[in-house]
């Protein structure tokens, strides 16, 4: 005959770990909404936060650029330039890199040495420069060319990457030259309720060595950030907190369960066996 102990085990012990089971899935975040730390006095009188000073974008290798050149005579316009899609895409693949899907945007790529080249002017070392300095110099070589030329130069492919816990996690091409890890998040559809807000990471690739930079969102300071501004090829990744972890941490739970059913069958394995 059972012990009332060996009764009371055998119910209690599946009890027990049922509820550990639950609190452990249950761990809530309360770290929920953008900039805690905003004045709530902000309604009527504006909170004034100085930014960190924002750097140019440089132009790196593998970059692509968009260039054009105009001037008031038509029959010259774009001879240099990249306005014409087939000559971009000849003008890109002469810069004998890996075939990727960025060779079908029209450009100049930059090449692991950091020139591009343009017809007529030839190689130009671009990279380190921001595109204003580019289109300069791609004035300078274009003045022996034609009479009062135009140029203008815009980086191509812009893109960011946003990983993790986002509506749309993916890599999204960027229109602009200035991007915010606000607008990064913003294009992903924003953090879902799982996301650590308290810390994002961006992972930036710079001379050839990768950074780590932590965002606390909950914060002001972000605007601080000299990371703020986003550079071509950051990736952001949203870490998932631990109610995330334990809702879908399947494994854990049928762990559990199945402990739980060994220790109640063992209980009543025990139970009937006649100790002498």
């Amino acid at each position: 005959m059972r012990s009332p102990f060996e009764r009371g085990l055998r119910f209690a012990c599946p009890i027990l770990i049922f509820i550990a089971s639950v609190f452990s899935s249950c761990g809530t975040n309360k770290k929920i909404a953008y900039f805690q730390d905003v004045s709530p006095t902000a309604y009527d009188s504006p909170q004034m936060l100085a930014l960190a000073s924002e750097t140019d974008l440089k132009i790196q290798p593998d970059d692509i650029l968009q260039i054009t050149i105009q001037s008031i005579d038509p029959e010259l316009n774009n001879i240099m330039g990249s306005n014409n899609a087939g000559e971009l895409s000849r003008s890109a693949n002469n810069a004998s890199l890996p075939t990727t899907p960025s060779d079908n945007i029209p450009g100049f790529r930059v090449d692991k040495l950091g020139f591009i080249e343009l017809p007529l002017a030839g190689k130009l070392q671009v990279a380190g420069l921001n595109t204003t300095e580019v289109k300069e110099l791609v004035r300078s070589k274009a003045a022996p060319y034609y009479k009062s030329p135009v140029v203008n130069v815009r980086l191509a492919n812009f893109k960011v990457t946003v990983l993790g816990e986002v509506l749309r996690p993916g890599t999204y091409s960027v229109s602009n030259e200035t991007i915010t890890i606000l607008d990064a998040i913003g294009m992903a559809g924003d953090l879902t309720i799982y996301g650590k807000r308290e810390n994002v990471l961006l992972i930036r690739k710079e001379k050839g060595q990768l950074s780590y930079i932590r965002f606390d969102m909950n914060s002001s300071n972000t605007f601080r950030s000299p990371y703020f501004v986003l550079h071509q090829g950051d990736v952001i990744y949203i870490e998932p907190n631990k109610s995330k972890i334990a809702s879908t941490d399947v494994a854990k739970l049928r762990s559990y369960s199945l402990i739980a059913t060994g220790i109640s069958l063992l209980i009543v394995i025990l139970s009937r066996v006649n100790f002498n």
